[in-house]
């Protein structure tokens, strides 16, 4: 078993390399794809103690089988085999293998739920939650009101700096997946909350000139924006299922009903597709396939 495990932490190291330098992942993707391939390769080595390359369909086959056996859902099961297809579509790209073993097996199917939206009050009753008149009610009011206004991931929120602020011009700059930046319009309200937060914002205490900081100077982590928009919600008495992306649902629903084109919306989250848009809204099936046929004539 210790040569396979050998062969498997090589493969493994190359393989991140590559998603990182090559495609260009953000680290939490990265994160993402290298614990989907830990747990696919301990699983082979303690059932079939094989190397990477004698990996076979039904092996495969068996740790999607075991993973749904642990109760895991459909979309997680479809995210372990899309890893897998990108391990081995790696392993093909260098000439390691000749086929890939998960070529021909079929992607689980996942049901598609609508995320829950909220409300223009509700959203003004969360961030009314966290207004007040310190540093950290500024900091926090400031913070939902451009994650909703902006329609930014929560990633893209606690990245923003200084010099991403262009006010004069009335956007920011917004680095999201890949590295691929794109400039979002920011609402006078946005501009005035951060305006009111920098008066009282603390140094950072690194040259990173990071928007939003900890109470130590220091950038803002995802886990922290997840925690202060649940107090929020808790505090505005909302029982709706909330995270940051929620806002971003929001956001995209609320510029679709109010007539905004859906390649403007795309634009704006930054989607590739312009497919993916469709998961961001709540508009009902006919209303979307008419707006993308539209998009798709021109």
């Amino acid at each position: 078993m210790a040569e396979n495990l050998k062969k498997w932490e090589e493969s493994g190291k190359r393989y991140r390399t590559y998603i990182r330098l090559e495609r260009r992942l953000s680290t939490n993707s990265v994160e993402a794809y290298m614990r989907d391939f830990c747990q696919f390769a301990h699983y082979i080595l303690r059932c079939y103690d094989v190397s990477p390359r004698k990996v076979n369909r039904e092996m495969i086959e068996h740790y999607l089988a075991w993973l749904y056996n642990e109760g895991r859902e459909a979309t997680s099961q479809a995210r372990a085999l899309s890893g897998i297809r990108s391990y081995y579509g790696f392993l093909l790209m260098r000439d390691e293998i000749d086929s890939s073993p998960a070529e021909l097996i079929e992607t689980p199917k996942c049901g598609r739920k609508l995320p829950d939206t909220l409300t223009i009050e509700e959203i003004d009753r969360l961030i009314a939650a966290v207004e007040g008149p310190t540093a950290k009610g500024r900091r926090d009011s400031a913070m939902l009101e451009v994650l909703y206004s902006c329609g930014l991931r929560v990633s893209e929120l606690v990245a923003l700096r200084m010099g991403d602020l262009f006010f004069g011009e009335g956007y920011i700059r917004v680095t999201g997946k890949g590295d691929k930046q794109r400039l979002v319009p920011i609402s006078d309200t946005a501009r005035e909350r951060i305006y009111a937060y920098l008066d009282e914002r603390a140094p950072a205490s690194s040259n990173e000139e990071v928007l939003f900081l900890n109470n130590r100077g220091k950038q803002l982590t995802r886990v922290m924006v997840f925690t202060i928009l649940k107090e929020a919600a808790r505090r505005a008495g909302i029982e709706k299922r909330i995270s940051p992306h929620t806002f971003r649902h929001s956001f995209a629903t609320h510029l679709l009903e109010g007539g905004a084109g859906i390649r403007q919306v795309q634009e704006l989250l930054g989607h590739e597709s312009i497919l993916t848009t469709e998961i961001y809204t709540h508009l009902d099936k006919e209303h979307l396939r008419r707006t993308v046929e539209e998009h798709l004539t021109l």
